[in-house]
């Protein structure tokens, strides 16, 4: 095994008038039970049983919704999770957090509402991106296996090659790795001016992916020159991987999920 991983599960709420906060009362989308276990828990407990993560950080969610969750409250007054506030937006808190984390350390970075996350998929991943040459790595999984394991649920598409959708999976592997959230801050900073951020991409690549002539190979190329590092990918053969919790409908799908596992 390579150098173990700290990992740090960003849980911040972007909306206060998010309809999964809405429809049950929660103060953060991280405590919404899946499974009669709410969310965050699950992604904690599959980082901790994993071999290849050493370090567990949670960024977020605020202090205020956390004391409502006394488990994770009594977790961190242990110093079995190293809690940390939230940033002005998920690149600047993870940024933050990778200030509290060794330069030497890769870093595992994932989402609160990854709810259906296990030790497999973990232990894939990590070892996966450490056997890699690159030095920032995303997980991936084909759209065409997702779409055969959830036939008809909405997942977005990263159209390259045959498909392929995000899964909330980020490996940091080495000082200049982590440079890339740098390039993901000056490209959240542009996210509602969409002319700068076709410019802040490239003119000529952004109009490859429109057309559908921008493959994955051409794709991390061009996030290399543009971050600095080589990045990567690995593709997970875990259809659930790319399941997270973005809608009311995510979150039943997921729950039904669970029970099913756990049965």
């Amino acid at each position: 095994m390579s150098h173990p991983f700290a990992a740090l599960v960003l849980a911040g709420d972007r909306r206060a008038d998010d309809p999964l906060l809405q429809s049950t009362g929660l103060p953060s989308k991280a405590l919404l039970p899946v499974a009669g276990t709410p969310m965050v828990l699950r992604v904690l407990a599959a980082l901790a049983a994993s071999p290849w993560v050493q370090r567990r950080l949670l960024c977020g969610p605020p202090a205020e919704a956390l004391a409502q969750l006394p488990v994770l409250e009594a977790m961190v007054a242990r110093g079995e999770v190293e809690w940390l506030a939230t940033g002005a937006s998920p690149s600047a808190s993870a940024a933050r957090a990778m200030a509290a984390v060794a330069e030497a350390q890769p870093l595992l970075l994932t989402t609160a509402d990854h709810a259906l996350l296990s030790p497999t998929v973990v232990d894939y991943f990590c070892e996966q991106a450490s056997a890699s040459d690159a030095e920032v790595v995303v997980g991936l999984a084909p759209y065409p296996r997702v779409a055969a394991a959830f036939p008809g649920v909405r997942r977005t598409v990263l159209k390259l090659d045959q498909g392929y959708c995000g899964c909330n999976l980020f490996a940091f592997l080495t000082p200049r790795g982590r440079a890339a959230t740098a390039y993901w801050q000056h490209l959240e900073a542009r996210r509602k001016q969409p002319l700068k951020m076709l410019a802040s991409i490239g003119w000529w690549p952004a109009l490859r992916y429109a057309l559908g002539r921008l493959d994955l190979e051409a794709a991390l190329a061009l996030l290399s020159r543009r971050i600095g590092a080589r990045a990567g990918a690995v593709l997970l053969p875990f259809p659930e991987a790319a399941v997270d919790v973005d809608t009311v409908a995510d979150w039943h799908l997921v729950d039904a999920l669970a029970r099913k596992r756990a049965a």
